[in-house]
């Protein structure tokens, strides 16, 4: 059995309270973040040499008879890596070709290997592969190991060209062709390894395509752009347009990174907000009562696949997430390289 990353052993201690808090810290480098320059000097030791173990072979990773691309980023948190590996999935479907999505289906009841199905319940499979299911149609398999995900899609669909594999950067036991890093606004942050700065791996990590999925926060990489739809859809499939809420309150809530900028976006469009509820990133909704009234209620498509149990008629609003037509470019020249070596 692959040993636990050490990021996987950290995120475990990594409640809303204590990632808000060290999100604070994350920003510079005052006098907290120092005090835990310690333990990220240990981490960085840890996720280096755990690298070396790789590249010598002493931890395998395991090819698949598919191009692989990762989608991941540097930084703890939501970075913008689920809408870029939709985004990813209907470029190459559009090119005609076979594509298949593995993740892990982090926050799930269970850690077995599932093929996520339109009708599963995003406590059995996850709120993002359940979403990446129902936007794209394509096999997505959920699994601990992306690898054994990856090996169950291609026996299950052997016809499949190209796996996309969801938040796996620093999943090295999955062999991979092609490695993209998406950063949002908040960039690097202080540029320190966990816990005493966002970062997942050293700022030197080397990747194929950097891509920025908010406002760029370096010279380097792909700008792209993210705005929310001008619609929103309920359970039952009916759309409504958001200019027909204009000049209403509306109410909305978001369990996602950065629910702020759900809420920005909203207003963005005019709408006008009454209650905002920004819960933890994949919260289950288990225990949150919506608002009463007749208010409508709007959330984003991942709270959509667990809200929609209990509030089938709230308004999930899709994101528009379009890259610079340069990184299109650059990715189709580097599918043509590493398919045809």
């Amino acid at each position: 059995m692959t040993p636990k990353s050490p990021l996987s052993s950290f995120m475990n201690f990594m409640t809303p309270g204590v990632e808000s808090w060290l999100g604070d810290i994350w920003r510079t480098r005052g006098w907290r973040s120092t005090l835990l320059w310690p333990m990220a000097w240990l981490f960085g030791v840890l996720v280096l040499g755990r690298r070396m173990l790789y590249r010598v072979g002493l931890l395998p990773s395991e090819s698949v008879n598919a191009t692989v691309i990762v989608v991941g980023n540097l930084v703890a948190g939501g970075g913008g890596k689920t809408p870029l590996t939709m985004a990813i999935v209907e470029h190459l479907q559009r090119s005609g070709y076979r594509v298949g999505i593995v993740s892990r289906g982090y926050g799930r009841l269970r850690h077995d290997v599932r093929e996520v199905e339109l009708q599963s319940r995003a406590q059995e499979v996850g709120d993002e592969p359940l979403m990446m299911k129902r936007r794209c149609q394509v096999p997505v398999f959920v699994a601990r190991r992306r690898a054994e995900a990856a090996a169950a899609l291609l026996d299950a669909y052997p016809a499949t060209q190209f796996v996309i594999c969801d938040d796996g950067l620093q999943h090295y036991a999955l062999a991979r062709d092609i490695e993209i890093c998406a950063l949002d606004a908040r960039g690097l942050g202080n540029g320190r390894l966990l816990p005493a700065g966002p970062l997942r791996e050293p700022a030197q990590r080397a990747v194929d395509l950097l891509i920025h999925t908010g406002q760029r926060s370096m010279a380097t990489g792909f700008g792209s752009r993210r705005v929310l739809a001008t619609h929103g859809v309920n359970a039952s499939g009916a759309v409504t347009a958001l200019r027909d809420l204009a000049g209403q309150s509306v109410n909305a809530v978001a369990a996602i990174a950065q629910p702020q900028a759900f809420f920005d976006m909203l207003l963005a469009q005019g709408l006008k907000l009454g209650q905002t509820f920004a819960l933890a990133d994949h919260a289950s909704y288990d225990d949150w009562t919506a608002p009463a009234g007749h208010a409508p209620l709007l959330c984003t498509e991942k709270d959509a696949v667990k809200l929609w149990a209990r509030c089938p008629k709230a308004l999930a609003v899709p994101l528009e997430f379009t890259p610079e037509p340069a990184f299109w470019a650059a990715l189709d020249t580097l599918i043509v390289a590493r398919r045809n070596p």
